[in-house]
């Protein structure tokens, strides 16, 4: 069977339907007498407590106060707002069983074991909006949030009501979407469950894609945006303060320098130490300064330009 062909009667069968509501962290259901749950609907993201009606053993689900309704594809194509023909592609790189309805994985099996790969995305976000306030407010030029694919999420789904931003692996392939809050909810990001963060450098592919030797190393995803935007288009954001195994492998293999760019707190210097640890049997390492308390994406452009240009002249 060639990967583009799809089995849908298959697909239903082989996916559970809890597998698709842990997945997408619709976790907030109560109820359970007969498999049958509801709570807060995760399309529409209404306030209702008990719209959202699912029953996971005949894989259906309805909500009251939208009117969404269908089987766990059918959910799956509208939290990913694409076509039911793309969300039966996206569960079968989950669960290569789901192909030919052979097996049957356990919910184990889909949250870490096949998830942990970053398989990529089979749909993208429609309807980001890159004008949003909120990057206005973080000085985000409209061009900068073009080139990143950044802004504002109005659709259904995980993601709604967050700026998202678009993560890819090293060759340049999408394989998650970050959910950052603009209205003081909680989890201020959210990542897909089981997005597997330690395979991936935000924005490695770019950097990498770039003829200078040297790339700095931020911890997050505006830093990284704001340095590019400074015109420091070989840069790269953990996405926290750690560096795992595959990230070193990748600056290793690609750049002779490495300037790290971490921010001036307590958590940022001691995350630099660590970082700086692991990369100096591997490559140069530069290490540069900011005022205490501040991070890149706080600093004014033309400070931030010239905070490093006198670093990277100075080793």
């Amino acid at each position: 069977m060639s990967s583009q062909e799809v089995n849908f009667a298959a697909v239903k069968q082989a996916v559970a339907m809890e597998v698709v509501l842990r997945h997408y962290q619709v976790d907030d259901l109560q109820g359970g007498h007969s498999g049958r749950y509801r709570g807060r609907c995760p399309l529409h993201q209404g306030e209702g407590r008990d719209a959202f009606h699912v029953d996971v053993r005949r894989k259906i689900f309805h909500c009251f106060s939208c009117g969404a309704g269908g089987d766990v594809l059918d959910l799956v194509a509208l939290l990913n707002q694409c076509t039911l023909r793309e969300a039966a592609l996206q569960l079968q790189d989950w669960l290569p069983g789901a192909a030919t309805g052979r097996e049957r994985p356990s919910r184990q099996r889909v949250t870490k074991e096949n998830t942990c790969d970053n398989p990529p995305l089979r749909f993208l976000l429609r309807g980001v909006d890159g004008s949003d306030a909120y990057l206005a407010a973080r000085e985000i030029q409209a061009g900068t949030a073009a080139r990143f694919g950044v802004g504002f999420y109005r659709g259904p789904g995980l993601m709604s009501g967050r700026v998202v931003i678009p993560i890819h692996d090293e060759r340049g392939r999408l394989v998650a979407y970050a959910g950052r809050a603009v209205d003081g909810r909680k989890p201020r990001y959210r990542f897909p469950a089981g997005f597997g963060k330690s395979q991936v450098l935000f924005n490695f592919h770019r950097a990498a894609a770039t003829r200078s030797d040297t790339v700095l190393v931020v911890e997050g995803f505006f830093d990284c945006l704001r340095v590019s935007q400074a015109g420091f288009e070989s840069v790269v954001a953990l996405m926290g303060t750690e560096l795992y195994e595959h990230p070193v492998q990748l600056l290793r293999d690609r750049f002779r320098r490495v300037a790290l760019l971490l921010d001036g707190d307590a958590a940022g210097r001691v995350g630099r130490d660590r970082v700086a640890a692991r990369l100096r049997d591997l490559c140069e390492v530069c290490l540069i300064g900011l005022p205490e308390g501040r991070q890149p994406d706080q600093l004014p452009e033309g400070e931030l330009r010239q905070l490093i240009e006198w670093a990277m002249k100075s080793y």
